[in-house]
């Protein structure tokens, strides 16, 4: 597969998805960046702002999320329209790729999670890079197994993950597109 057939679907924040979008553009690979008014980008190229009707298609009930993930979030308009841009980046990418950290109860922390979930539910390949353990896993429909090293093998992909992004998150997507577009 040739970097400049593929599309990296992110969402322009700072710490994962801006290192996403970083190693896609200098592979020229094109991004569409999910945002809408009043976030914070970190990255501009690519930028797609989601007008209220796109963030609706997205809209999901704050308790089934909550449910899902086994935890409380707060029912603010900014984390709705947070989720609602994840559930675009997934809905458009046919590959799943996260940057976080796995919990016990096999979900992935903070909004990121809610993606990872999302990704779940529809049965596209989904690969979470946790900071914490240091290394790839890959969910195999019931539970999160190790794996050494995804490569990327659908031009449609998303990438998303943690504000707080560390050292090993950076490396580890460095080391993804490297493994992908050698």
């Amino acid at each position: 597969m040739k970097a400049e057939e593929c599309v990296l679907f992110s969402g322009a924040a700072s710490g994962a998805e801006a290192e996403f979008g970083k190693a896609a553009e200098s592979r020229g690979i094109d991004e569409v960046n999910f945002t809408f008014g009043g976030h914070k980008d970190s990255r501009q190229r690519g930028i797609r702002v989601l007008t209220h009707e796109e963030l609706q298609q997205g809209d999901v009930s704050l308790a089934y999320v909550s449910k899902l993930m086994h935890r409380q979030y707060r029912d603010t308009p900014l984390f709705k329209k947070v989720l609602q841009s994840i559930w675009h980046q997934v809905n458009n990418g046919q590959e799943i790729y996260v940057v976080g950290k796995i919990l016990d109860d096999r979900t992935v922390k903070g909004g990121t999670g809610w993606g990872a979930e999302f990704a779940k539910i529809c049965n596209k390949p989904l690969f979470v890079f946790d900071q914490d353990e240091d290394g790839w896993f890959e969910w195999s429909g019931e539970a999160w197994d190790k794996h050494t090293g995804p490569v990327i093998t659908h031009p449609h992909f998303a990438g998303t993950g943690t504000r707080f992004l560390r050292e090993n998150g950076a490396s580890a997507i460095e080391a993804l597109f490297v493994r992908s577009f050698a």
